[in-house]
């Protein structure tokens, strides 16, 4: 990857999670991530269009590893006695309403950015959470993050290479996904709790999230300068050209793409919809005698 672990690691300064007194915060995290995982649906998406058999091979293989991320949490919630709830509207905004509709989109926000916000997530959970059999799990599914967030940085760099005006419409696209999390900051600082030993830190964590979030974009080569640099007038443009493209494409597709396409006729419900209506989710069970060996995920 382009960032270390050391670089994307926040300091907790020794802060716990602790399973019993923390179990309804636990529940609201886990089930942020739970509905991440089922938004890996979207990996068929871009099979399709995989630009050659190494891509389509990652591609496979990654769709594989996110539904075994799916049990990973639903094992986890068990474990520590949290239920499936609904995600809140900015993990919602950030997993599926910024789903891209090119392969330059996918890799560069959904993979290189949005992989690498939820890698750095998975660290601040191993640092944090006192709770090994927990942490086991993470340790193993966070291998599979970096290899997403590696893809998606390299597939970015070279789907970028002599496109300036790629290289814009991703930055501007990429500010939005920046202020989404912002959005998240913003709800956690307002609704939990300011005293307790880790939350108290989730404003800055974020932050700092964004902040190698650029960094990320500077080293693959979408960003030339920090965004310190760039005035607000400018991101403005940025984000009015990158989304003005897309609308512009959206609109030109409409005269070959039948009725039921269009913004009034109903969509079919994606399983990011109704997962917690799923028999797999509701019925979800350990073991009997808990967790035995078989049933941790295994490296491919």
């Amino acid at each position: 990857m382009l960032l270390t672990r050391d670089e994307m690691t926040f300091d907790f300064a020794g802060a716990k999670l602790d399973p019993d007194r923390d179990r309804e915060l636990l529940e609201w995290m886990f089930n942020q991530f739970l509905y991440g995982e089922v938004t890996g649906i979207q990996v068929g998406h871009w099979l399709y269009d995989a630009p050659d058999l190494e891509a389509a091979k990652f591609l496979a293989r990654q769709s594989l590893e996110e539904m075994q991320h799916v049990d990973n949490f639903l094992r986890i919630m068990t474990m520590l006695g949290c239920r499936p709830k609904p995600a809140h509207a900015a993990v919602r905004f950030l997993a599926t309403g910024m789903m891209g509709s090119s392969w330059a989109e996918h890799v560069a926000l959904e993979m290189a950015q949005g992989e690498g916000f939820v890698l750095q997530a998975f660290y601040a959970v191993i640092d944090t959470l006192d709770h090994k059999p927990s942490v086991d799990i993470l340790r193993r599914a966070v291998k599979q993050e970096e290899r997403h967030v590696e893809f998606g940085e390299q597939q970015t760099a070279k789907v970028i290479e002599g496109k300036g005006w790629l290289r814009r419409r991703l930055l501007g696209l990429s500010l939005v996904s920046m202020w989404g999390v912002r959005r998240l900051a913003r709800y956690m600082e307002s609704r939990l709790p300011k005293d307790h030993a880790v939350m108290k830190y989730l404003p800055a964590f974020l932050e700092h999230a964004n902040v190698c979030a650029e960094l990320r974009l500077r080293r693959i080569g979408v960003l030339d300068r920090p965004l310190g640099e760039i005035s607000a007038g400018k991101r403005t443009l940025l984000v009015a050209e990158a989304y003005g493209g897309k609308l512009l494409g959206g609109l030109l597709s409409l005269v070959t793409l039948p009725l039921r396409v269009l913004p009034f006729w109903p969509k079919k419900k994606r399983l990011t919809d109704t997962y917690l209506r799923d028999a797999h989710i509701t019925g979800f069970a350990l073991p009997a005698g808990g967790l035995p060996d078989e049933a941790q995920p295994q490296e491919p």
